[in-house]
C-alpha cells in the first residue's frame, strides 16, 4: 500500500478530529483563487456528445493567446497538471533529475516511480523547476532551466504572468506546464497544458489520448481563459487580499514568501499554530520538512472578519 503524500486540503481528516461540517470550515491549506471565475450554463450536448475538435480547437486557441505561445509549438490539453505530471518522466531514458527542495512533491514521486534518481542540486540529465514555486514562491529564470530534458512547472503562474518562462519551451526537450484550476479557482474541472516543441510532445499526446477533457471544462476553460478584464482584476483583487493576510499575522509570524495565492510564514511551532487555527474551523498547511512554516492559502474576501478575530 503507497504511503500517501504530503498535500494541502484534507479537510476531511480535519472535520474528523475537530468536528463540525465541511460549510463550518474556512479551508486555507491549498492554493486555490477562493473567488472563482463564475461557471455560466452549458448547452445539453456538453454533456451528451463526446468533445468535438472544434471545441478542443477553441480553448487551445484562449491558451496560446493568453501565454503567448509561439506558433511552432505545440499545446497539449489534459485533465489536470497532475495527469501530465505522472507521465511525464516517461518520455526520456531514466538517469538522474534536479529537482531544487522544497518544492510541489508529485514532481519527484513521478520521477522515481519511472526509475530516475532525484537530487535536489548539482547537474543532471534533467532538471524541474517550480516557477513561481510552492511553497516559497521563488522565481526561476531562463538561466535556470538549462537540462538536456527540462520541466517547467508554472501552474502559479498566472499570478504574476511577466514571471513566465514561455519562450524555454522553444528549446528542446523542454516542457512549460500550466493549470488552470489555482488561478481560475475551478479545480475541480481538472485541466491543465503541457507546451513544448511538437516532437517532444508527441510521445505524451499519445499517452493522453483521445477526448481526455470534458465538453464543460473545455467550454468554461475557453471562456475564462479570454476573460482578459476578469484575469486583471483578479490579479489586483489576490494581490490586496494577500496584503490584508500578511497584515493579520504580523504580530505571529514572518513571512518568508509565497505568492498572491499563497504565503508562507515562519511561526514558532508551525503544527500548535495549525490546531490552534483548527480549533476555530480554520485548516492550514504544515510540511513534514519544517517545524516552523505555516502556509495559508487566501480568504475569501468575506471571511476576513473571521480570519481577522481568529488570529
Amino acid at each position: 500500500m503507497n504511503t500517501p503524500r504530503d498535500h494541502g486540503g484534507g479537510l476531511d481528516a480535519a472535520i474528523a478530529k475537530w468536528g463540525g461540517t465541511r460549510a463550518d470550515w474556512v479551508d486555507l491549506s491549498t492554493g486555490i483563487n477562493p473567488v472563482a471565475y463564475p461557471v455560466g450554463s452549458f448547452a445539453p450536448d456538453a454533456w451528451t456528445a463526446l468533445p468535438d475538435r472544434a471545441a478542443f480547437d477553441q480553448l487551445e486557441q484562449a491558451a496560446r493567446n493568453l501565454w503567448n505561445v509561439p506558433v511552432d509549438l505545440d499545446v497539449i490539453i489534459a485533465p489536470g497538471a497532475s495527469a501530465l505530471i505522472a507521465r511525464i518522466p516517461a518520455l526520456a531514458k531514466a538517469a538522474d533529475v534536479t529537482i531544487p527542495a522544497p518544492t510541489y512533491n508529485e514532481h519527484a514521486a513521478a520521477f522515481v516511480a519511472n526509475g530516475w534518481q532525484v537530487h535536489p542540486n548539482g547537474p543532471a540529465k534533467a532538471r524541474v523547476i517550480v516557477n513561481p514555486n510552492n511553497p516559497d514562491g521563488r522565481v526561476w529564470t531562463a538561466a535556470d532551466a538549462q537540462a538536456d530534458f527540462c520541466i517547467i512547472d508554472e501552474s502559479f503562474g498566472d499570478v504574476a504572468p511577466d514571471t513566465s518562462l514561455m519562450a524555454c519551451a522553444q528549446t528542446p526537450n523542454t516542457i512549460v506546464l500550466k493549470s488552470f484550476g489555482k488561478f481560475w479557482g475551478l479545480a475541480g474541472m481538472r485541466l491543465g497544458f503541457a507546451i513544448g516543441r511538437p516532437e517532444t510532445l508527441a510521445p505524451l499526446r499519445e499517452a493522453i489520448g483521445p477526448w481526455q477533457v470534458s465538453g464543460p471544462a473545455l467550454q468554461t476553460g475557453a471562456t475564462a481563459l479570454a476573460d482578459y478584464n476578469w484575469a486583471i482584476a483578479t490579479r489586483a483583487r489576490l494581490a490586496k487580499d494577500a496584503a490584508f493576510l500578511d497584515q493579520a499575522m504580523a504580530p505571529h509570524g514572518a513571512l518568508v514568501g509565497g505568492t498572491s495565492l499563497f504565503r508562507l510564514y515562519q511561526v514558532p511551532d508551525a503544527v500548535a499554530f495549525q490546531t490552534r487555527l483548527a480549533e476555530q474551523k480554520i485548516w492550514s498547511r504544515v510540511f513534514p520538512y519544517s517545524k516552523t512554516w505555516l502556509r495559508l492559502g487566501l480568504p475569501h474576501p468575506d471571511q476576513h472578519t473571521r480570519i481577522s478575530a481568529a488570529l
